[in-house]
């Protein structure tokens, strides 16, 4: 069941408004200047109207003539976020790419903040209610006329029956990565009998089980067995029955990617 209609943190909740940038025509020397004043790690590389051209990082400046020019030795393939998306895809980017920001952009590639690891880590220590859980909960209780229990718990991986047949390899790195710093999200699962399906947590779930993670952290959703849900019925004709029906794609990135990634020339 697709839990997109919930509530989202979005970007522009928490990204910062106020950016430092620099220009292409500043030199290694003003960029070394700049990171002594702030403290910053890098910056986006912006011309007049504040097109997003490229961002330079300390590292970048190793070893540089200090009166090379910016806009030699910037990137200039960079990875850039929108203020109208979610937080946490943004969060899975940077932690799958290994960026410690991201500049976010406007429809015209201006640059109208920035959005760092920082930055997530507040949003996921000031969000403490499970919203599209419960919001997942009420669904299903009005449609089919019941009252649903809700509990938190540990689920066993191996018991867990999926509702969708593929996941992205490159996805999967992100979930490691959450895991083994115990930033991963519970998953959500219907419990019907003796039953498990997975609702939402697909990658982290096939990325504990290459792991050897036996459980998982789940908001666990017990449904009467006497009410057929439509995610019964999808799994049936897709004859989905374990997470070996999972196909794991190899060949592309996540969609995400391709929405955030910015080549600019």
């Amino acid at each position: 069941m697709n839990l997109s209609f919930v509530s989202k943190i979005r970007v522009n909740n928490y990204m910062t408004k106020t950016v430092i940038t620099l220009s292409p025509e500043n030199t290694v020397e003003d960029a070394i200047d700049l990171i002594e004043k702030t403290g910053h790690d890098g910056f986006p590389v912006v011309d007049s109207d504040m097109r997003v051209l490229g961002y330079i990082s300390s590292i970048d400046l190793l070893k540089k003539d200090p009166k090379t020019k910016i806009k030699d030795i910037m990137a200039r393939q960079l990875y850039v976020a929108r203020e109208f998306m979610d937080l946490r895809d943004v969060a899975r980017v940077m932690f799958r790419t290994g960026h410690s920001k991201l500049p976010v952009v406007d429809e015209e590639g201006r640059l109208v903040g920035i959005i760092s690891n920082s930055d997530v880590i507040r949003s996921q220590i000031e969000r403490v209610d499970p919203v599209k859980v419960e919001k997942f909960r009420k669904t299903i209780e009005k449609v089919h006329g019941v009252k649903i229990n809700l509990e938190r718990g540990e689920v066993e991986v191996d018991r867990l029956i999926p509702t969708q047949t593929k996941v992205f390899a490159d996805e999967l790195k992100g979930r490691v990565y959450e895991i083994r710093r115990g930033l991963a999200e519970p998953i959500l699962v219907i419990k019907k009998g003796k039953r498990f399906y997975l609702v939402d947590g697909h990658h982290r779930v096939v990325a504990a089980k290459r792991m050897g993670i036996k459980y998982l952290d789940a908001y666990i959703l017990d449904v009467p067995e006497n009410i057929e849900l439509g995610i019964e019925r999808l799994i049936k004709n897709k004859g989905i029955k374990s997470l070996r029906d999972i196909e794991i794609i190899e060949d592309v990135s996540h969609p995400l990617v391709e929405i955030t990634f910015k080549n600019t020339k």
